[in-house]
Protein backbone atom coordinates (compact mmCIF):
# COMPACT_ATOMS: atom_id res chain seq x y z
CA UNK A 1 0.00 0.00 0.00
CA UNK A 2 1.39 3.38 -0.96
CA UNK A 3 2.30 5.75 1.80
CA UNK A 4 -0.24 8.25 0.42
CA UNK A 5 -3.14 5.83 0.93
CA UNK A 6 -2.06 4.49 4.30
CA UNK A 7 -3.52 7.42 6.33
CA UNK A 8 -6.85 7.00 4.53
CA UNK A 9 -6.88 3.30 5.25
CA UNK A 10 -6.17 3.96 8.92
CA UNK A 11 -9.05 6.44 9.09
CA UNK A 12 -11.32 3.87 7.45
CA UNK A 13 -10.31 1.17 9.94
CA UNK A 14 -10.61 3.44 12.95
CA UNK A 15 -13.80 5.33 12.19
CA UNK A 16 -15.77 4.10 9.17
CA UNK A 17 -15.42 0.34 9.60
CA UNK A 18 -16.97 0.31 13.11
CA UNK A 19 -19.87 2.42 11.83
CA UNK A 20 -20.45 0.05 8.93
CA UNK A 21 -20.36 -2.93 11.29
CA UNK A 22 -22.95 -1.31 13.55
CA UNK A 23 -25.20 -0.51 10.59
CA UNK A 24 -24.92 -4.03 9.19
CA UNK A 25 -25.67 -5.58 12.57
CA UNK A 26 -28.62 -3.23 13.07
CA UNK A 27 -29.96 -4.14 9.61
CA UNK A 28 -29.63 -7.86 10.32
CA UNK A 29 -31.17 -7.40 13.76
CA UNK A 30 -34.17 -5.55 12.31
CA UNK A 31 -34.66 -8.23 9.66
CA UNK A 32 -34.55 -10.97 12.32
CA UNK A 33 -36.95 -9.07 14.58
CA UNK A 34 -39.41 -8.61 11.73
CA UNK A 35 -39.15 -12.24 10.69
CA UNK A 36 -39.84 -13.66 14.14
CA UNK A 37 -42.19 -10.91 15.31
CA UNK A 38 -44.37 -10.48 12.24
CA UNK A 39 -47.28 -12.50 13.63
CA UNK A 40 -47.67 -9.88 16.36
CA UNK A 41 -47.76 -7.18 13.68
CA UNK A 42 -50.33 -9.00 11.55
CA UNK A 43 -52.68 -10.15 14.33
CA UNK A 44 -53.72 -7.75 17.08
CA UNK A 45 -56.56 -9.55 18.87
CA UNK A 46 -58.40 -8.43 21.96
CA UNK A 47 -60.06 -10.92 24.29
CA UNK A 48 -62.36 -8.32 25.86
CA UNK A 49 -65.69 -8.07 24.02
CA UNK A 50 -66.81 -4.62 25.12
CA UNK A 51 -70.04 -4.38 23.11
CA UNK A 52 -72.64 -6.74 21.69
CA UNK A 53 -75.57 -6.07 19.36
CA UNK A 54 -77.71 -5.81 22.50
CA UNK A 55 -75.63 -2.77 23.50
CA UNK A 56 -77.23 -0.88 20.61
CA UNK A 57 -80.68 -2.40 20.96
CA UNK A 58 -80.44 -5.19 18.39
CA UNK A 59 -81.55 -8.78 18.85
CA UNK A 60 -78.96 -11.45 18.10
CA UNK A 61 -78.12 -15.10 18.53
CA UNK A 62 -74.91 -16.03 20.34
CA UNK A 63 -73.43 -18.96 18.42
CA UNK A 64 -70.47 -21.29 18.78
CA UNK A 65 -68.77 -22.69 15.69
CA UNK A 66 -66.33 -25.59 15.55
CA UNK A 67 -63.67 -25.65 12.84
CA UNK A 68 -62.47 -28.76 11.05
CA UNK A 69 -59.40 -28.77 13.32
CA UNK A 70 -61.67 -28.63 16.40
CA UNK A 71 -61.23 -25.01 17.45
CA UNK A 72 -64.31 -23.41 19.00
CA UNK A 73 -65.18 -19.95 17.68
CA UNK A 74 -67.56 -17.27 18.91
CA UNK A 75 -70.10 -15.81 16.47
CA UNK A 76 -73.25 -13.69 16.32
CA UNK A 77 -76.23 -13.87 13.99
CA UNK A 78 -78.15 -10.59 13.75
CA UNK A 79 -81.46 -11.09 11.89
CA UNK A 80 -82.75 -8.62 9.34
CA UNK A 81 -86.30 -8.80 10.76
CA UNK A 82 -88.15 -10.89 13.32
CA UNK A 83 -90.49 -12.32 10.68
CA UNK A 84 -87.78 -12.59 8.00
CA UNK A 85 -84.42 -13.34 9.64
CA UNK A 86 -82.44 -13.55 6.40
CA UNK A 87 -84.01 -10.51 4.76
CA UNK A 88 -82.62 -9.62 1.34
CA UNK A 89 -79.35 -11.42 2.08
CA UNK A 90 -76.91 -12.30 4.86
CA UNK A 91 -73.63 -10.43 5.25
CA UNK A 92 -70.88 -12.90 6.17
CA UNK A 93 -68.60 -10.40 7.91
CA UNK A 94 -64.83 -11.06 8.04
CA UNK A 95 -63.33 -8.42 10.31
CA UNK A 96 -59.89 -6.83 10.29
CA UNK A 97 -56.76 -7.72 12.23
CA UNK A 98 -57.46 -5.77 15.42
CA UNK A 99 -59.92 -6.14 18.29
CA UNK A 100 -62.81 -8.56 17.82
CA UNK A 101 -66.45 -8.63 16.71
CA UNK A 102 -67.37 -6.40 19.64
CA UNK A 103 -65.59 -3.56 17.85
CA UNK A 104 -67.80 -3.95 14.74
CA UNK A 105 -71.28 -3.31 16.12
CA UNK A 106 -71.37 0.10 14.37
CA UNK A 107 -71.91 -1.72 11.07
CA UNK A 108 -74.99 -3.58 12.25
CA UNK A 109 -77.63 -0.79 12.14
CA UNK A 110 -76.48 0.10 8.61
CA UNK A 111 -76.91 -3.44 7.35
CA UNK A 112 -80.19 -3.89 9.19
CA UNK A 113 -81.63 -0.67 7.70
CA UNK A 114 -80.75 -2.06 4.26
CA UNK A 115 -82.77 -5.22 4.97
CA UNK A 116 -79.70 -7.40 5.52
CA UNK A 117 -78.92 -9.94 8.21
CA UNK A 118 -75.35 -10.10 9.51
CA UNK A 119 -73.22 -13.03 10.63
CA UNK A 120 -70.06 -11.99 12.48
CA UNK A 121 -67.48 -14.44 13.78
CA UNK A 122 -64.20 -14.09 15.62
CA UNK A 123 -61.09 -15.76 14.28
CA UNK A 124 -59.21 -18.11 16.57
CA UNK A 125 -57.51 -16.15 19.34
CA UNK A 126 -59.92 -13.21 19.04
CA UNK A 127 -62.65 -12.38 21.55
CA UNK A 128 -64.13 -15.54 23.04
CA UNK A 129 -62.73 -17.81 20.33
CA UNK A 130 -60.17 -20.42 21.29
CA UNK A 131 -56.72 -20.93 19.86
CA UNK A 132 -54.02 -18.75 18.35
CA UNK A 133 -54.40 -16.87 15.06
CA UNK A 134 -52.56 -17.91 11.91
CA UNK A 135 -53.19 -17.42 8.20
CA UNK A 136 -54.22 -21.03 7.61
CA UNK A 137 -56.25 -20.90 10.81
CA UNK A 138 -58.28 -17.90 9.65
CA UNK A 139 -59.09 -19.75 6.44
CA UNK A 140 -60.38 -22.70 8.46
CA UNK A 141 -62.37 -20.24 10.58
CA UNK A 142 -64.18 -18.68 7.63
CA UNK A 143 -64.84 -22.14 6.20
CA UNK A 144 -66.59 -23.00 9.48
CA UNK A 145 -68.66 -19.81 9.22
CA UNK A 146 -69.66 -20.62 5.64
CA UNK A 147 -70.53 -24.20 6.55
CA UNK A 148 -72.69 -23.01 9.44
CA UNK A 149 -74.70 -20.64 7.24
CA UNK A 150 -75.16 -23.00 4.31
CA UNK A 151 -75.49 -26.37 6.08
CA UNK A 152 -76.85 -25.71 9.55
CA UNK A 153 -79.03 -22.70 8.75
CA UNK A 154 -79.72 -23.93 5.19
CA UNK A 155 -79.16 -20.47 3.70
CA UNK A 156 -78.63 -20.66 -0.08
CA UNK A 157 -75.21 -19.33 -1.17
CA UNK A 158 -77.04 -16.92 -3.51
CA UNK A 159 -78.36 -15.23 -0.37
CA UNK A 160 -74.90 -14.72 1.17
CA UNK A 161 -72.76 -11.64 0.56
CA UNK A 162 -69.17 -12.13 1.70
CA UNK A 163 -67.78 -8.96 3.29
CA UNK A 164 -64.12 -8.43 4.15
CA UNK A 165 -62.80 -5.51 6.17
CA UNK A 166 -59.06 -4.73 5.83
CA UNK A 167 -57.20 -8.00 6.55
CA UNK A 168 -60.62 -9.67 6.43
CA UNK A 169 -60.77 -8.84 2.73
CA UNK A 170 -58.09 -11.43 2.04
CA UNK A 171 -60.04 -13.97 4.10
CA UNK A 172 -63.26 -13.03 2.30
CA UNK A 173 -61.63 -13.42 -1.12
CA UNK A 174 -60.33 -16.83 -0.04
CA UNK A 175 -63.77 -18.16 0.85
CA UNK A 176 -65.34 -16.57 -2.24
CA UNK A 177 -62.86 -18.35 -4.50
CA UNK A 178 -62.86 -21.63 -2.59
CA UNK A 179 -66.62 -22.09 -2.41
CA UNK A 180 -67.10 -21.12 -6.07
CA UNK A 181 -64.50 -23.70 -7.10
CA UNK A 182 -66.18 -26.35 -4.97
CA UNK A 183 -69.64 -25.56 -6.31
CA UNK A 184 -69.37 -23.38 -9.44
CA UNK A 185 -73.11 -23.59 -10.13
CA UNK A 186 -73.96 -22.26 -6.69
CA UNK A 187 -71.57 -19.45 -5.63
CA UNK A 188 -72.11 -16.63 -3.16
CA UNK A 189 -74.19 -13.63 -4.19
CA UNK A 190 -71.31 -11.19 -4.12
CA UNK A 191 -68.05 -10.09 -2.56
CA UNK A 192 -67.39 -6.76 -0.80
CA UNK A 193 -63.81 -5.72 -0.02
CA UNK A 194 -63.55 -2.70 2.26
CA UNK A 195 -60.18 -1.01 2.90
CA UNK A 196 -58.36 -4.14 1.75
CA UNK A 197 -54.73 -4.44 0.68
CA UNK A 198 -53.67 -6.19 -2.53
CA UNK A 199 -51.51 -8.56 -0.48
CA UNK A 200 -49.84 -8.35 2.88
CA UNK A 201 -46.42 -8.57 1.20
CA UNK A 202 -47.22 -5.60 -1.04
CA UNK A 203 -48.13 -3.44 1.94
CA UNK A 204 -45.17 -4.61 4.02
CA UNK A 205 -42.81 -3.84 1.14
CA UNK A 206 -44.15 -0.27 1.10
CA UNK A 207 -43.58 0.09 4.82
CA UNK A 208 -40.10 -1.46 4.79
CA UNK A 209 -38.66 -0.74 1.31
CA UNK A 210 -35.08 -1.20 2.57
CA UNK A 211 -35.68 -4.85 3.57
CA UNK A 212 -36.13 -8.00 1.41
CA UNK A 213 -39.64 -8.22 2.82
CA UNK A 214 -40.98 -10.73 0.29
CA UNK A 215 -38.28 -13.18 1.36
CA UNK A 216 -38.90 -12.53 5.05
CA UNK A 217 -42.70 -12.66 5.01
CA UNK A 218 -44.40 -15.74 6.45
CA UNK A 219 -47.80 -14.48 5.30
CA UNK A 220 -49.49 -14.20 1.93
CA UNK A 221 -53.09 -12.97 2.37
CA UNK A 222 -53.13 -12.30 -1.36
CA UNK A 223 -56.42 -10.81 -2.55
CA UNK A 224 -55.14 -9.48 -5.87
CA UNK A 225 -54.06 -12.97 -6.91
CA UNK A 226 -57.48 -14.45 -6.15
CA UNK A 227 -59.70 -11.74 -7.62
CA UNK A 228 -59.20 -12.72 -11.30
CA UNK A 229 -60.54 -16.19 -10.39
CA UNK A 230 -63.65 -14.88 -8.65
CA UNK A 231 -66.64 -14.68 -11.01
CA UNK A 232 -69.28 -13.16 -8.71
CA UNK A 233 -70.14 -9.43 -8.48
CA UNK A 234 -67.49 -7.45 -6.59
CA UNK A 235 -67.77 -4.18 -4.69
CA UNK A 236 -64.56 -2.40 -3.67
CA UNK A 237 -64.95 0.24 -0.94
CA UNK A 238 -61.92 2.36 -0.03
CA UNK A 239 -61.16 5.83 1.31
CA UNK A 240 -58.66 7.98 -0.55
CA UNK A 241 -57.63 9.26 2.90
CA UNK A 242 -56.88 5.79 4.29
CA UNK A 243 -53.68 6.12 6.31
CA UNK A 244 -53.14 2.39 6.91
CA UNK A 245 -54.00 0.77 3.57
CA UNK A 246 -53.45 3.42 0.86
CA UNK A 247 -56.17 3.97 -1.73
CA UNK A 248 -54.08 2.59 -4.59
CA UNK A 249 -54.51 -0.90 -3.09
CA UNK A 250 -58.27 -0.59 -3.60
CA UNK A 251 -57.72 0.71 -7.13
CA UNK A 252 -55.46 -2.22 -8.02
CA UNK A 253 -57.91 -4.74 -6.58
CA UNK A 254 -60.66 -3.12 -8.63
CA UNK A 255 -58.59 -3.27 -11.82
CA UNK A 256 -58.06 -7.03 -11.65
CA UNK A 257 -61.59 -7.93 -10.47
CA UNK A 258 -64.03 -9.35 -12.98
CA UNK A 259 -67.18 -7.51 -14.02
CA UNK A 260 -69.71 -6.81 -12.74
CA UNK A 261 -67.76 -4.66 -10.32
CA UNK A 262 -67.95 -1.24 -8.71
CA UNK A 263 -65.53 1.02 -6.82
CA UNK A 264 -66.95 3.26 -4.09
CA UNK A 265 -64.64 6.04 -2.88
CA UNK A 266 -64.97 7.21 0.69
CA UNK A 267 -63.33 9.95 2.72
CA UNK A 268 -62.03 9.52 6.24
CA UNK A 269 -59.48 7.29 7.92
CA UNK A 270 -59.03 3.53 7.73
CA UNK A 271 -61.33 2.61 10.60
CA UNK A 272 -63.86 5.44 10.49
CA UNK A 273 -64.26 6.16 6.80
CA UNK A 274 -67.53 4.24 6.52
CA UNK A 275 -69.04 6.51 9.19
CA UNK A 276 -67.45 9.73 7.87
CA UNK A 277 -68.92 8.92 4.44
CA UNK A 278 -72.02 7.14 5.72
CA UNK A 279 -74.38 8.16 2.92
CA UNK A 280 -71.89 7.18 0.20
CA UNK A 281 -71.10 3.93 1.97
CA UNK A 282 -74.74 3.07 2.55
CA UNK A 283 -75.79 3.93 -1.01
CA UNK A 284 -72.92 1.93 -2.47
CA UNK A 285 -73.91 -1.21 -0.60
CA UNK A 286 -77.61 -0.70 -1.30
CA UNK A 287 -77.02 -0.36 -5.06
CA UNK A 288 -74.81 -3.43 -4.99
CA UNK A 289 -77.44 -5.49 -3.16
CA UNK A 290 -80.19 -4.39 -5.56
CA UNK A 291 -78.21 -5.63 -8.57
CA UNK A 292 -77.28 -9.08 -7.35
Amino acid sequence: MSQNLQPLFQIFQKFLLPVIRVLVLAYIGLAIALYFGQANMVFMPSKDVLETPKSIGLKFEDIQLTTKDNVNLSAWFVPAKDNNPIGKAVILFCHGNGGNIGNRVSYLPIFKDLGLATFLFDYRGYGKSEGQPSEEGTYKDVEAAWQYLTQERKIPPQKIIIYGESLGGAIASYIAQTTAQQNPQNPAAGLILASTFTSISDRAAELYPFLPIRLLSKFSYNSIERLPNIKIPVLIIHSNEDEIIPFHHGEKNFQVANAPKKLVKLRGDHNGGFLDSLETYRNGINEFVQKI
